[in-house]
């Protein structure tokens, strides 16, 4: 192409245009080596444009806790308050948690599946979390009916909940119906509820239909105690009721792969990444930055595939739902 000005160059493309351009690209790319071009694309890639939202969901699951904790820190503060969708599994740090709810302005979609969060923390964090709609908050064995009591009262504009137990975390307890009123008491406004494998009643699960007048989906899949008459039911035409019954095949395995993380080095893609690159557009000493270059490159070479399970998101749709709903498999 001539440089005749009927075009702009590369580096003059405004930051929205260059976040979608970036979206074709592999994330070690556009953490390691976009930002080297030029000063237009390292803002680009170290502001909001590209961290709308964030998925290290499956990443998370594979790391260790410390090195999951730096790179949300990173990743959250690169969004600069625009952050819509998160997606993270297994925080073990309140100070994780209240962090983000201060970065929720925008938030809608929270995800924390098997994270070690307890009630008093999901209290102070809901606070600041006027405007979820969606929440995930399986496997979550530390918190109860109170947590789902703060979180109705506080996140009113809530319309999805996901609250799936594994069987074996639940053997011990006697009864979850105390979760399940908070639910009905609290949530008015949910359309989605997928409480699978908690331990529920049927006169619970009435009092959730009974007060949740806008719910589609109704998953109870494992609930054995739930017994619900099939005309009730069909009096809410809106409704879709999944289980109690269950007919998939539960793999233990995959449960056990999913619940630990790697002491392989595959983290140590992250700590590169969070440790040597700085969101200040000061520019560095060139022999730091030849020694940080060099650093990345080789350990890129190293261990080429480590960052393939993070996920990014750019600017798709709010109302956007989730497809699939992920649920647990049966004993």
């Amino acid at each position: 192409m001539e440089e005749s000005g009927e075009f702009p160059k590369w580096d003059e493309l405004i930051p929205d245009a260059l976040g979608l351009i970036f979206k074709n690209l592999s994330l070690s790319e556009v953490l390691t080596a976009v930002p080297r071009v030029c000063k237009s694309w390292r803002r680009a890639v170290t502001g909001p444009y590209c961290w709308q939202e964030i998925d290290i969901e499956e990443w998370s699951k594979n790391n260790k806790p410390e090195i999951v904790d730096r790179m949300l820190r990173l990743l959250i503060t690169r969004s600069s308050g625009s952050l819509r969708k998160l997606s993270v599994s297994g925080l073990s740090n309140d100070d994780t948690v209240l962090f983000i709810a201060n970065h929720a302005q925008s938030l809608r979609t929270l995800r924390l599946p098997r994270s070690e969060i307890n009630e008093a923390i999901v209290g102070k964090a809901t606070v600041m979390m006027s405007i979820l709609t969606s929440l995930d908050l399986s496997y979550c064995i530390s918190i109860g009916a109170h947590a789902l009591e703060a979180i109705g009262k506080n996140c009113k504009s809530l319309t999805s909940l996901r609250r799936i137990m594994h069987p074996l975390e639940v053997i011990d307890k006697h009864s979850q119906d105390d979760e399940a009123l908070a639910i009905a008491s609290t949530m008015p406004r949910l359309k989605n509820l997928e409480i699978a494998y908690l331990l529920v009643g049927t006169s619970s699960i009435i009092e959730i239909l009974e007060n949740c007048k806008h719910l589609e989906l109704l998953d109870v899949r494992g609930c054995w105690n739930v017994n619900l008459d099939d005309k009730f039911v069909k009096s809410f035409t809106k409704l879709r009721v999944v289980g109690p019954l269950v007919f998939d095949y539960y793999d233990m395995n995959g449960w056990d792969n999913c619940s630990d993380y790697s002491g392989s080095s595959g983290y140590l893609a992250w700590d590169f990444v969070a440790g040597d690159l700085d969101d200040d557009e000061d520019d560095d000493d060139d022999d730091d930055e030849e020694e940080d270059r060099e650093l990345l490159d080789d350990f890129w070479e190293d261990d080429e595939h480590a960052i393939e399970d993070v996920e990014m998101w750019f600017y798709d749709d709010l109302n956007a739902l989730d497809a699939g709903y992920d649920w647990p498999q049966s004993p």
